[in-house]
């Protein structure tokens, strides 16, 4: 366990852009997922699991329902006195605007890891989620003398498709020998899931002379720049991680959690996923109602049928309406008769009755919060 000897910190919109349709109105880190959760839960239990209990979370834009979500930080442990949940202003140290680029988001959080007795920074992204110990990645750390830790995961990777994400080539020891952003060459790669390690003192020495060289980039100013000069390693997770980075890969990680070996992975009973409780009664199944291979989220009313789909809090389907293939945000309300297939639909949709609509699995219909279809 980690307890007092680490300081936490997650990005919680550094990856907006890539999922605009969702971050419209809110933060990558307060996107819904699997029926109850946020993204932001995972990586606060993660910290919380592996006993990280000085959190500070970086903020940005539309991070109200974030901030709503994480209150004092009960559900995970952190309202306490000595450490627990930060919320860092998206303002940089030198003035009113908004950060620029991750090294500058973390000017923020400078006052407060001086501050900490920790000796070692942990940094997580939101848009990437895993359940993972973390006491074996920061024991790697130490043990190799390292200057950054970065993670990894062995991931297939479709040379005709869009790759957003950043490969590593390692030597034998596991030395970072190279660093490729946004290019692949397809087939099984090192794909770095924006989890990284630092002592304390590195760390800050890090971001203070970056800052000074108005240099804001942490991927291309740090781990590319410097590979050779620093000593960067690699450590490999084995577990299930999922890198969310489209509607197309939320889509997918959604439908991944009806496999029960995925859930099992990604729920582990010695290591639980907290969320904010809600006081809500069970799911509600009518006389007519049919569902199958869907997971179900308390406060659901079903009166029709429901096939390989996710539904969230409060989810109401009339009767003879049929949900297929589909994500429904909280309060989303399915007219009686009507027919949805493989749609995506933001909290609180009203679908009236008998209206017919089709996405793809390929590329699923996505409906904005608060629509009436």
């Amino acid at each position: 366990m980690l307890q007092g000897n680490v300081f936490g910190i997650i990005f919680s919109n550094m990856h907006d852009d890539l999922i605009g349709e969702l971050t419209q109105v809110r933060t990558t880190g307060s996107i819904p997922f699997g029926g109850r959760y946020r993204f932001i839960d995972f990586h606060l239990s993660n910290f919380v699991n592996s006993g990280i209990t000085e959190v500070g979370v970086i903020t940005k834009m539309n991070y109200q329902s974030l901030m709503d979500h994480l209150g004092s930080g009960r559900e995970w442990d952190l309202d306490r006195k000595n450490g627990g949940l930060y919320i860092i202003p998206p303002f940089t140290h030198m003035g009113a605007s908004l950060y620029r680029g991750r090294i500058e988001a973390l000017s923020g959080v400078l006052p407060l890891v001086r501050r900490s007795k920790a000796g070692y920074i942990v940094m997580a992204d939101c848009n990437v989620l895993y359940n993972v110990d973390l006491t074996g990645l920061v024991e790697s750390h130490i043990a190799s003398g390292a200057d950054i830790t970065a993670a990894y995961s062995r991931q297939s990777v479709n040379s005709h498709g869009r790759w957003n994400g950043m490969t590593f080539s390692l030597a034998h020891d596991s030395r970072i020998t190279d660093v490729v952003i946004g290019g692949s060459d397809g087939g099984e790669v090192n794909s770095a899931i924006n989890l990284f390690v630092m002592n304390k003192s590195f760390f800050l020495s890090m971001v203070e002379t970056h800052l000074s060289r108005s240099q804001y980039s942490f991927k291309r100013d740090v781990l590319q720049a410097r590979r050779d000069e620093l000593r960067i390693y690699g450590y490999p997770i084995e577990d299930y991680c999922v890198e969310i980075d489209s509607l197309r890969g939320y889509y997918d990680a959604n439908m991944q959690l009806l496999d029960r070996s995925v859930r099992d992975q990604l729920f582990k009973r010695e290591t639980p996923v907290y969320t904010k409780v809600r006081d809500e009664a069970p799911a509600r199944y009518g006389l007519e109602a049919s569902v199958e291979n869907s997971l179900i989220a308390e406060g659901c009313i079903i009166e029709g049928e429901v096939r390989d789909s996710v539904l969230f809090r409060g989810v109401r389907v009339g009767r003879g309406a049929k949900v297929v293939g589909s994500i429904l945000m909280q309060g989303t309300v399915v007219g009686e008769g009507a027919d949805l297939g493989y749609v995506v639909a933001d909290k609180d949709v009203h679908f009236s009755e008998g209206r017919l609509l089709r996405g793809y699995e390929a590329y699923p219909m996505y409906i904005t919060k608060g629509s009436h279809v």
